[in-house]
């Protein structure tokens, strides 16, 4: 057992925690934010069956954005559909056996890493390009999708440049289930690839990245169109009316 090795399993024990903790704090500041207002954007749907259907719609085709600028919403898609690939391809090195979806996704999951990196290079050259969005983007914004796209590269370089000893890695990451550190490939390539990934997954919880979670606590989302039939009142707000 190297002593690279080592480290790496402690940092990524480090950063599942600090994903998973930074994410479940969120999300409970998140369900315990008041929203006073009946504020549902317009068109909205009247039952809760239809509100979950327009999340939905939302999180699989990116309804709102495709109606507000379609370029972006071609890039945004496409980055996301890729990574959503590229995360399925990537779960056999955490499940033994591999199920046979998993099997059938490998190759594809290949086109959806180029699929990402192609949807982050049109969203990161928007904001050179686009005059008002230049203005408002700030530098953590450019290392973000900075940081995504190296993770994307090195990730296919892996694959078509300089591969890498995959058997070695799957038993890495099985065994830091049960605490057993296994040695990792010393492949310069695969040590930075996943120092990116260790670094994304800490600051995931605390960037701009976590508009995933926080959409299905939009009021302007989640809200029934029901102002009429039903009085809308704030948790806050009933306890101060029972004092």
């Amino acid at each position: 057992m190297t002593y690279i090795s080592t480290l790496y399993a402690y940092l990524f024990y480090f950063a599942a925690f600090v994903l998973v903790a930074g994410l479940a704090a969120k999300v409970f500041q998140y369900a315990r934010t008041p929203a006073p207002l009946k504020i549902p954007t317009t068109p909205a749907p009247t039952t809760r069956a239809g509100v979950a259907f327009r999340i939905t719609r939302e999180v699989v085709f990116f309804e709102s954005l495709f109606r507000g600028n379609k370029w972006i919403w071609i890039f945004g898609w496409i980055f996301h559909f890729g990574l959503f690939l590229v995360t399925l391809r990537h779960l056999r090195y955490f499940i033994d056996p591999v199920w046979a979806p998993i099997q059938f996704i490998q190759p594809f999951g290949v086109y959806g890493g180029i699929a990402m990196v192609v949807g982050l290079a049109g969203l990161w050259a928007r904001r050179f390009l686009v005059d008002r969005v230049r203005y408002i983007t700030s530098p953590s914004d450019h290392l973000i999708l900075a940081l995504l796209i190296a993770i994307g590269l090195s990730g296919l370089s892996m694959r078509f440049v300089v591969h890498t000893d995959v058997i070695r890695v799957k038993e890495f990451f099985q065994g830091l289930y049960v605490g057993q550190f296994s040695t990792l490939p010393a492949d310069p390539l695969l040590l930075g690839h996943l120092l990116l990934v260790a670094l994304l997954m800490i600051i995931f919880p605390y960037s701009k990245l976590l508009h995933m979670p926080g959409l299905f606590f939009s009021p302007s989302r989640n809200q029934v169109d029901n102002p009429r039939e039903r009085r809308h009142i704030a948790p806050w707000a009933r306890r101060l009316e029972q004092q």
